[in-house]
């Protein structure tokens, strides 16, 4: 009779194919989830040597360039590297970057110690110019990793832990065609250590973008920019931002305090610029307005004809006094306004209830159906019309509506009622922050003379970069020469002074029709 098999052979046995399991895991979540390489803090089941040259054909480059202890040779790429790396295009590539990161050290803003970062690099040319020159600590990242110089991850989604790198590197001008460069901003903060430096490099020179760029990093000092050769000798040059972390880890989602109460704003010199380049105001009072405010509407230079606006955290359009979504929504500003490219947050805010109804089908737009005013209080509302436009407002199918105070309200008038008004200038300071771009087109009927001072004396004008303003005053008639409109007691002189007031605060203000 044959003895009983072991039960200690028995368990060592399932212990072994356990652990064969565990590692055949581990193995296939480092090759398909991972990139096809070793992130750091992870284990690797093949280690390249020391000195092994993978490489050959690239004059001035040493073989040390891509060995690391940490390098990983994984599971065989789809595409051949060592064909890339031999190409025309990769060599020059690397001495480009070798250039730079060479001008960086000579700075101090890079060392051989510097535990190095490069963002939204594909084949990791970056990466290679850096071990290359004695940076051995680099690593690159890309949506889809290219062993052994680059892993999976994003320049918004860093696969590291917080505080990890002395050095981070964004070249190739890709900032600025990341779609949410404050997310980007929010994840240097994390993972750049104390002291460490961000380089970046841009297309973008104006100083707007420099100073909205600026203002994306909390965590962050600007040390200087300057321009330097781009990679295609036959382009311009492109500016280098080099900025340093001061402080200790932020978090995601960290914003600078919204802007006090009863402040004036600061007017900074790229903001004046602005101002200074924009279309001339219309001093001398129109005789025939509703002709010479429209041909005006084709001078205006709109702020993203003069300046970048791609590094801001979120972009947004207030249509005040909206009426309906074809007025201006539709109409100009999703057709005509040079948006960059970039996807708005549209706000339409309208008292009148004869246009709500139509913004429920209409996508990507939020309908506030209040009005704009400078307390929250019951109102007034009532449609006023214009003597001789009676034809045309019949044609429009509605006439003009004002807001009043409820004890200064007309009585007995026919198509009026009661609505709610609400604090604009606080809304406004509670749903955006300096880091977004803020257009805002304001047409209420003459209550622009309220809320205007109300913005400044708040502080909330400071939020807005751009703004498009009618400004109503007892014009000239169209239907009756020689006769002004009894509907506005204001003058265009002191429409003028509003414009004015404006400009000076360093807000780029178009007079509007």
């Amino acid at each position: 009779m044959e003895p009983k098999p072991s039960l200690l052979r028995n368990f060592l046995v399932r212990v072994f194919f356990f652990c064969v399991l565990v590692i055949g895991i581990r193995f296939a979540y480092v090759v398909t989830i991972r990139g096809e390489s070793c992130d750091l803090g992870d284990f690797c089941f093949f280690a390249l040597p020391e000195n092994r040259n993978l490489v050959t054909g690239i004059p001035q480059i040493s073989s040390s360039a891509i060995i690391t202890n940490n390098a990983i040779l994984s599971s065989p790429a789809k595409t051949n590297s060592r064909d890339l790396w031999a190409t025309q295009d990769w060599r020059e590539a690397v001495q480009y970057y070798w250039s730079v990161f060479q001008d960086l050290i000579a700075e101090g803003y890079l060392s051989p110690n510097s535990k190095s970062l490069c963002v939204e690099t594909p084949n990791g040319e970056e990466v290679f110019a850096l071990k290359d020159i004695g940076v051995s600590d680099s690593i690159g990242i890309f949506k889809k990793g290219s062993k052994p110089l680059v892993i999976s991850g994003q320049a918004i989604h860093q696969p590291f832990h917080d505080n990890t790198f002395d050095f981070i590197f964004f070249g190739g001008s890709g900032i600025n065609k990341l779609a949410k460069p404050a997310e980007f901003a929010a994840e240097v903060a994390r993972t750049l250590k104390p002291e460490g430096f961000l380089v970046v490099h841009t297309v973008s020179k104006d100083t707007y973008s420099l100073n909205s760029f600026i203002g994306l990093f909390n965590c962050c000092k600007f040390i200087r920019f300057r321009e330097v050769d781009n990679f295609d000798s036959s382009a311009p040059p492109i500016r280098q931002i080099v900025m340093k972390k001061e402080t200790a880890i932020l978090g995601r989602g960290v914003s600078s305090p919204h802007i006090n109460s009863l402040i004036k704003c600061p007017v900074p010199d790229y903001k004046q610029d602005l101002v200074r380049n924009a279309e001339p105001l219309i001093t001398e009072e129109p005789l025939k307005p509703w002709i010479t405010l429209k041909r005006h509407i084709k001078n205006i230079k709109y702020l993203p004809s003069m300046a970048d606006i791609s590094f801001k955290r979120k972009y947004v359009y207030v249509d005040v006094g909206a009426r309906s979504y074809g007025s201006s929504i539709a109409s100009w500003f999703r057709k005509q306004y040079p948006k960059q490219n970039k996807t708005f947050e549209i706000y339409a805010i309208e008292a009148d209830k004869a246009f709500h109804a139509e913004y429920r089908y209409k996508k990507g737009v939020t309908l506030l159906p209040y009005a704009a005013w400078v307390r929250n209080e019951t109102l007034f509302f009532e449609v006023n019309h214009d003597p001789g436009q009676e034809k045309e407002e019949k044609d429009k199918g509605r006439g003009m509506g004002r807001i009043k105070p409820v004890q200064s309200s007309s009585s007995g008038v026919a198509d009026g009622h009661e609505i709610q008004g609400f604090d604009f200038a606080n809304w406004l300071k509670n749903t955006v922050s300096e880091k977004d771009f803020v257009v805002i087109k304001m047409d209420v009927e003459g209550t622009e003379f309220d809320l205007i001072p109300r913005l400044m004396k708040t502080g909330a004008i400071c939020l807005i970069d751009e703004i498009f303003l009618e400004c109503h005053y007892n014009r000239w008639q169209k239907c009756c020469p020689g006769k002004r409109s009894p509907k506005y007691q204001k003058t265009y002189g002191q429409c003028l002074e509003l414009f004015s007031s404006l400009r000076k605060s360093g807000v780029l203000v178009h007079q509007w029709w």
